[in-house]
């Protein structure tokens, strides 16, 4: 009796609520780590350099890196799933110099980019395929798309094609300003990603399919989940998402270049992890991944102001990806012990 009197005491007690809180919500613990990183290094860049402007610094961020933003929402529908595309950066750089040429050998605008679209969705469908009938693990399959893609870039081009296009380049070229902050039609899209791959996560039946097949599969089909559909549309929407930022790179840079997107990869799966996915599957958030890729601009964008080597940006990167690891560990740790 004293027992259960001590429990509902320490239930109702700040440090239970906060223990009870913490308990329920253990999956958004690494999402919070990544604002409250974001959040000190945006205090310590306006303390140590006078002339960061954060409206400005912020719409940088997000006009440079909105293509990685968009690979990011596709890694993260992979990632939940516990598998992984390494093909993002080639199919990337793929569409981006097919496009290129497509626009340069007069292809309207409006047939070149729906195009990019399907092809990077077809690329994407090889792999899940592969992934799912042919029992390939994802690292193997996903680099046989990269090889492929990558391949393709070279017989478009050896060298980089220039756009000039006006339609294309409309999209970089354009910027709606207010209050100091800035946006172009390219951040739009990414921005735009980023919300449609929220709610689908949130409130659809396959977003719930999509969590349930990364944290348990063998569960998710006793349930009678159609996780072979799941499995296949996370590689279909990751390669949807790669033939957007292929063009939505292309607008930025304003060439095709079969060269684009090297490593690309590896820093929208930091980007991802950063913002809390778990490698294993089954916990993470599209915002959470949209938090990391600002965390991974603004460490670019500090290390530019102090005058460092850029070699700096991936040591520090790969140090916040070691210890977002040692937290995602705590958290599987914790979560089996709650069991």
């Amino acid at each position: 009796m004293v027992t259960l009197t001590e429990d509902r005491r320490s239930a109702a007690s700040p440090t239970g609520s906060y223990r009870r809180f913490l308990s329920r919500h253990i999956s958004w613990v690494p999402v919070f780590a990544a604002v409250a990183i974001l959040v000190v290094m945006i205090a310590g860049a306006m303390w140590y350099f006078p002339n960061f402007q954060l409206n400005r610094i912020l719409s940088s961020i997000l006009l440079d890196n909105a293509y990685l933003l968009v690979l990011a929402v596709g890694m993260t529908f992979v990632i939940l799933t516990g598998g992984i595309d390494l093909s993002v950066g080639a199919v990337m750089a793929f569409t981006g110099i097919l496009c290129a040429k497509m626009l340069g050998d007069g292809v309207p605008v409006a047939v070149a980019i729906p195009a990019m679209v399907l092809i990077g969705a077809a690329i994407g469908l090889l792999i899940g395929v592969l992934v799912q009938f042919f029992d390939v693990q994802p690292f193997i399959a996903s680099l046989v798309g990269m090889f492929l893609a990558r391949g393709l870039a070279f017989v478009v081009s050896l060298e980089s094609i220039k756009v000039e296009n006006e339609g294309l380049l409309w999209l970089q070229s354009t910027r709606f300003s207010f209050a100091g902050w800035y946006i172009t039609p390219t951040g739009i899209i990414a921005l735009l990603t980023v919300a449609i791959a929220a709610f689908v996560l949130r409130y659809t039946r396959f977003g719930r399919t999509v969590y349930a097949v990364g944290g348990n599969e063998q569960s998710a089909r006793l349930m009678g989940l159609p996780v072979v559909r799941a499995k296949l549309s996370v590689y279909v929407i990751s390669g949807v998402c790669a033939g957007l930022a292929g063009i939505v790179l292309t607008a930025y840079s304003g060439a095709g270049y079969p060269l684009n997107g090297v490593g690309t990869e590896l820093d929208t799966i930091a980007a991802v992890v950063i913002g809390g996915t778990l490698l294993t599957g089954g916990s993470g958030f599209v915002i959470g991944s949209m938090i990391g890729v600002f965390v991974y601009g603004l460490i670019r964008t500090i290390i530019s102001f102090s005058g460092a080597e850029q070699s700096w940006t991936r040591i520090t990167v790969g140090a916040l990806l070691l210890l977002f690891v040692v937290v995602q560990r705590v958290i599987v740790s914790r979560s089996a012990l709650s069991r």
